[in-house]
C-alpha cells in the first residue's frame, strides 16, 4: 500500500514538472482526468495480475466514463506518466509504457489486427507522444523520442529520434539525447522537423534550376 501511494505521488510530482498550468496540490488531485485515469488503471491492473477479467473491466470502464481516456486493466504503465488532457486516448491490453512518458489528447497506442500475444507498442522511458499521435503494432518506441501530433507511427523507432508524417518519418537527431527541458523531456509539439516540406523545398529548387537552364539555351538560340 506504502508502495501504491509513492506511485501516485510520482504521478502528481509528474504534473506539476511539466504542466505549467498546475496552481496546486488540490486542483491536480481534484481536476485532472490523467491523473484519474491512470490511478484509476492502477487498481484495475492490480486485480488483472490476480487473474480477474470481468472486475478489472468493469473498474477500466468506470475510468473511460468519468475521464474520457480508455486503458486496458492488462497496460503496464511506469511511474510518472503524465496524460495531459487525454480526452480520447486509448491504451491497448499489450502495451507497455516507460518512466516519464507524456501523452497528450487523442493519442492511441494500438494493435494492428486480430493475433494474440504481444500486439500494442512499448514505449520507452522520457518519450513525448503528441496529440493525436497513433502508434500501431507491436514495436518499440526508444527511450528520449518524440512522436508528433497527427503521425501514424507503424514500425519501430529507435531511442533520440523524431518521428513525423503519415506514415511517420524517422528524424535522428544524431543520437543524442534530447535534453532542451530542465527534466530531460522535450515536451515541445510544434517546433519539428518536416521531412515531406524538405523534399518538396528541394524540387523547386531543381525545378527552378531546369527552367533556368531551359531559358539560357533559349536565349542562345
Amino acid at each position: 500500500m506504502i508502495r501504491f501511494f509513492r506511485t501516485i505521488k510520482d504521478d502528481v510530482d509528474a504534473i506539476f514538472e511539466r504542466d505549467p498550468a498546475a496552481k496546486g496540490m488540490i486542483e491536480v488531485i481534484l481536476c485532472y482526468p490523467g491523473l484519474h485515469a491512470i490511478l484509476i488503471h492502477r487498481i484495475s491492473h492490480y486485480f488483472y495480475k490476480r487473474g480477474l477479467s470481468l472486475l478489472p473491466r468493469m473498474i477500466s470502464n468506470i475510468g473511460r466514463f468519468f475521464t474520457g481516456i480508455e486503458i486496458h486493466p492488462g497496460a503496464k504503465i511506469g511511474r510518472k506518466v503524465f496524460i495531459d488532457h487525454g480526452m480520447g486516448v486509448v491504451i491497448g491490453e499489450t502495451a507497455e509504457i516507460g518512466n516519464n512518458v507524456t501523452i497528450y489528447q487523442g493519442a492511441t497506442l494500438g494493435g494492428t489486427g486480430k493475433e494474440k500475444g504481444k500486439r500494442h507498442p512499448t514505449i520507452g522511458d522520457n518519450v513525448v507522444i503528441s496529440s493525436g499521435a497513433k502508434v500501431l503494432g507491436p514495436f518499440t518506441v526508444g527511450e528520449n523520442s518524440k512522436i508528433g501530433a497527427g503521425s501514424v507511427v507503424l514500425k519501430e523507432v529507435p531511442p533520440n529520434c523524431t518521428v513525423v508524417g503519415v506514415p511517420g518519418r524517422i528524424v535522428v537527431k544524431d543520437n543524442v539525447k534530447i535534453n532542451s527541458c530542465d527534466n530531460g523531456i522535450d515536451l515541445d509539439q510544434i517546433k519539428l522537423p518536416d521531412p515531406i516540406m524538405d523534399e518538396l523545398t528541394c524540387l523547386k529548387e531543381k525545378i527552378a534550376e531546369l527552367q533556368n537552364k531551359i531559358i539560357e539555351m533559349e536565349e542562345r538560340k
